[in-house]
């Protein structure tokens, strides 16, 4: 049975969670395979609304699995947070399974994450500073704290020692704070292991063996693909890896067993923190965008930065993920518009440039070239079909498909679970 991949198709917050919500009754095992609680979704379910951080948006069906893969760095406090927070709500998180491979976010990573960032100045990366890339520095430096080192009171005494040893002098020597004390911080930490440890598993072995029970595994990534650590807009991304491969190494699933990948795409685009954006707008049309599309943080709350859809990071997204489907966000949000710009190529000192420029100065200097389509007037926040939207909106849909490169098979037409229009099934 297939291992299906949802990745953000942009600069992240496209929409994911209403795509994963909306597959919830298909599939067994949802699974966030990289990021931390530096990412969210948010989920709409009847007139309640839910923001998701590190938690699996599959949580909040009864019927599937949610699982924390290895690739994820979790806050332990953050996590337990959420879980008491849902629970309140009437949602069980009983289910839930971590991989004792996942790494963990230590107060230390907290620290130098804010700090290292104020000092930047104006070179800062725009980092929520939760402790997320210094937690993967120290990851692929050998010298990170993992999940099931909760289960080894003794070695995640030496960890944490060995790791304050270096960590202290930087916090002390080189930006004159506070050191961090061993004691409080193993203490800490042996208080999240007795909540979390039913829930810590070898998720990789978990999962190919359902795939070998025929169940449906949905693999879910927090982010974008432009914010990808080794594809994206570096070195304004995040430290880990959003995309298709990603979700590979994150989760313990071969290549040889996906099947699908579906990217989101917003009819626009957005993008929070710092980085190069060729279609932003920075009038009042962009300001009008981010009101009509609440474009605000779901985990920092900050104003994301709003343009014109960019067909040239939808073909980068296809080219890089092994795009299959498309699932299309916030299309309602562009009504009431008498023309929409479309982003079909770049200008770079002179030179057209069909694809996303190879070097990071171009792509600073790349410049939008526009089509414009006709807009449309009606709401259609209320349509069941494609065939309901309006022609300029069928027009439209039909444009960015052509585009991007991958097929739209779904339209999401309001925040709703129920809004949204499936041209063709995703499983």
């Amino acid at each position: 049975m297939p291992a299906v991949v949802l990745v953000g198709a942009q600069w992240g917050d496209e929409g994911k969670g209403k795509a994963t919500d909306l597959l919830g009754d298909q599939v067994d095992y949802v699974v966030r395979y990289q990021g931390g609680n530096n990412a969210g979704h948010t989920v709409v379910i009847g007139d309640q609304k839910y923001a998701l951080h590190l938690l699996p948006t599959g949580v909040l069906s009864p019927d599937v699995v949610p699982v924390i893969g290895n690739g994820v760095v979790i806050d332990p406090g953050v996590l337990l947070s959420e879980i008491d927070g849902l629970r309140a709500r009437g949602i069980s998180c009983d289910k839930l399974l971590i991989s004792a491979s996942a790494h963990l976010i230590m107060p230390h990573h907290k620290a130098l994450d804010k700090v290292t960032e104020r000092f930047l100045g104006k070179a800062r990366i725009g980092t929520t500073g939760r402790g997320i890339g210094p937690a993967y520095g120290d990851k692929i430096a050998r010298m990170g704290v993992r999940v099931q080192d909760l289960l080894d009171p003794g070695i995640l005494s030496q960890k944490i020692e060995a790791a304050l040893h270096e960590k202290n002098q930087v916090l002390t020597k080189v930006y004159n704070r506070r050191g961090i004390d061993h004691g409080k911080v193993l203490e800490e930490y042996l208080g999240y292991a007795e909540r979390l440890t039913p829930h810590i598993a070898d998720t990789s072995l978990v999962l190919t063996q359902a795939l070998d029970q025929d169940k449906v595994v949905l693999l879910e990534g927090g982010q974008g693909n432009l914010l990808d650590i080794d594809h994206g807009t570096y070195p304004f991304v995040t430290s880990s890896s959003p995309t298709s491969g990603g979700a590979c190494t994150g989760s313990g699933i071969p290549p040889t067993r996906l099947t699908r990948v579906i990217a989101i795409l917003k009819a626009y685009t957005t993008r929070v923190g710092s980085g190069p954006f060729p279609t932003e707008l920075l009038d009042e049309t962009g300001e009008w965008l981010r009101q009509t599309g609440h474009e605000y943080g779901t985990t920092t709350g900050r104003d994301r930065r709003c343009g014109w859809f960019d067909a040239v990071i939808a073909r980068y997204a296809t080219r890089i993920n092994g795009v299959t489907d498309f699932f299309l966000t916030k299309l309602d949000v562009l009504s009431g518009l008498e023309r929409i710009p479309v982003c079909v190529a770049y200008e770079v000192d002179g030179v057209r440039h069909d694809e996303i420029p190879m070097t990071q100065t171009d792509f600073h200097h790349a410049k939008p070239i526009y089509e414009e389509l006709p807009g449309w007037q009606e709401d259609i926040s209320g349509a069941k079909s494609f065939e309901d939207l309006p022609v300029n909106a069928q027009n439209y849909v039909r444009t960015l498909e052509k585009l991007s490169g991958a097929p739209i098979s779904a339209i999401g037409v309001g925040p709703g679970r129920t809004q949204t229009l499936q041209l063709r099934p995703l499983i």
